[in-house]
């Protein structure tokens, strides 16, 4: 079951503003050893064992090799109980693909006997599940482990890895190796289920290892889990073959890959006899599920319309890209049932011309026909996207073009962003020239018209009862519970913690811009 790693690195990979050739700078290495594709070096006073690094020339490949699945993942016999009597602390930034990645690094290290601890003092590994979709994301990273540095130092012993999307990208692993010599582990998207050999690897060989495939592994079914609360994430695809110019994503998770349909049915029904109330489906592009297939016609439509008969109150799913979100999709949706009605539909931008320098492959005519049939198929859908604002070259009048379609569609919320160049995209070569304060006063002007969206979507919810799956106390009181609706809105009540985890009837009597409270009016029935 195991990949072979790829063999010496091609260090003169990658093209554009920046010079991967110094990737790594070997001017004071030493190669220690070379054996069964890992090459040992010593630079800087350390000793690196290289299995693979990032490669975005590679990364970008998209052959027709197959992907095989596997079912036979068992944590080695020999690492069964290496964890016992100690203790993990994982930071998760970026999606829920990431949150869900983590997710599995919890269920791999407590099969191999480590106990999780909240506070990173007590650990004995630390792991920092990265993002690299916007640049504020790494800078975290980076200044996170500048605070690590001091911990590692006092505790010798504590091991320290980076893995998630910014481990696949070459200039991230090149700036770890130069400025933070005391990470231990760095291990991409495609490595998760590798993590107890690399501990291992790391732990007795006291080298930093680096461990990235470029390209997409296969698929690997059964690996251990642990979720939390009452909410699941499951992945049905992993990575990307859209290469819009501004998104890194293609290269850090590879190529579109689908879970087979029998092993996605299998792992929800599993959650139903688990007692779970809400699953999401999560993929890059969930609506491309299935496309891949080549012995089965199978699409995200036909996946839905099976996640209906299943006995989970609700299903979700993230994220959408337009181009894909077809009219048997739309139709399945219309069917209600335990589908909710909130639609995260990222639109990007609300010029066509913009959208072709996105590489988006649709228009805004296309998107708002797409919208209108949502709207007139799916009962009282709600709509969220994102959104950035000053891609190179945009205009005040193609903004402007963003905002009319905000208002036409009265979408109720939307995550936006102001552009940033990401190393090794098509869109890092573009001349930025929309000046940061003129980017700054978009955003503005945008998020203001989403909070008057939100607020008045709440407030036509004035004396409506909902449903809503009750999560826990309020964070900002504790007298108060909250929770989500079906169509993902957040909801404040006043009721007895016993109700945590079911769900209850609330009558809306407040509204406010992000949430809205509401009287508890009675519990509702339950499916299990």
């Amino acid at each position: 079951m195991t990949k072979e790693s790829q063999n010496s690195p091609d260090l003169k990979s990658g093209k554009g503003a920046k010079n991967y050739a110094k990737f790594f700078d070997f001017s004071d290495a030493k190669v220690i050893s070379e054996e069964e594709g890992k090459t040992t070096y010593r630079i800087k006073g350390r000793n690196v064992q290289i299995n693979s690094q990032p490669d975005y020339k590679e990364g970008k490949r998209r052959g027709k090799e197959d992907i095989e699945v596997h079912y036979d993942f068992v944590i080695p016999e020999d690492m069964q109980s290496f964890g016992v009597d100690k203790f993990y602390h994982i930071t998760t930034y970026g999606c829920q693909m990431n949150e869900h990645d983590t997710e599995t690094m919890k269920g791999l290290l407590e099969q191999m006997g480590y106990r999780s601890v909240e506070d990173r003092n007590q650990a004995d590994i630390i792991l920092l599940n990265t993002c690299a979709i916007r640049e504020n994301a790494e800078d975290k990273v980076f200044g996170e482990l500048g605070h690590l540095k001091h911990l590692k130092i006092e505790k010798p012993g504590l091991l320290l890895g980076v893995c998630g999307c910014m481990s696949q990208e070459e200039g991230v692993v090149n700036r770890i190796m130069s400025k933070h010599g005391f990470v231990d582990m760095i291990f991409g998207t495609h490595n998760i289920h590798r993590l107890p050999h690399l501990i291992k690897e790391a732990m007795f060989s006291k080298e930093l290892v680096i461990e990235v495939w470029s390209k997409e592994g296969d698929i690997i079914e059964n690996l251990p889990k642990k979720r939390e609360g009452m909410r699941a994430w499951v992945n049905i695809m992993y990575g990307c073959d859209k290469f819009c110019t501004y998104c890194i994503v293609p290269f850090t998770r590879g190529k579109e890959r689908s879970r087979r349909p029998e092993d996605v049915i299998a792992e929800v029904r599993d959650l139903a006899r688990q007692g779970f109330k809400e699953v999401t489906l999560l993929g890059q592009n969930v609506n491309a599920y299935g496309k891949d297939f080549t012995d089965i016609s199978y699409t995200f439509g036909d996946l839905m319309d099976d996640m209906r008969l299943i006995d989970i109150p609700r299903i979700r799913f993230m994220t959408s890209h337009p181009r894909d979100f077809d009219d048997r999709l739309i139709e399945v949706l219309g069917k209600g049932g335990n589908l909710t009605e909130h639609i995260h539909l990222p639109v990007q931008s609300g010029s066509t011309e913009v959208l072709k320098k996105m590489s988006r492959k649709y228009t805004r005519e296309r998107y708002l026909e797409l919208v209108g049939k949502i709207k007139s198929v799916v009962k009282n859908p709600v709509l969220t996207t994102d959104i950035i604002v000053g891609f190179p070259g945009e205009t005040e009048e193609q903004f402007e073009e963003t905002l009319s379609l905000v208002r036409e569609v009265g979408f109720d919320m939307a995550y936006t962003f102001i552009y940033s160049p990401r190393e090794g995209t098509p869109a890092a070569g573009m001349e930025d020239n929309v000046p940061m304060e003129v980017k700054s006063a978009r955003l503005q002007r945008l998020n203001d018209l989403i909070k008057e969206n939100s607020r008045i979507s709440n407030d036509r919810m004035l004396g409506e009862v909902v449903e809503v799956l009750v999560e826990g106390e309020s964070k900002n009181n504790t007298d108060m519970l909250s929770g989500r609706s079906r169509s993902n809105k957040l909801v404040h009540f006043e009721g007895p913690k016993e109700l945590i985890g079911t769900f209850v009837q609330v009558r809306i009597t407040d509204t406010k811009t992000w949430y809205i409270k509401g009287d508890c009016v009675e519990e509702a029935a339950v499916v299990i």
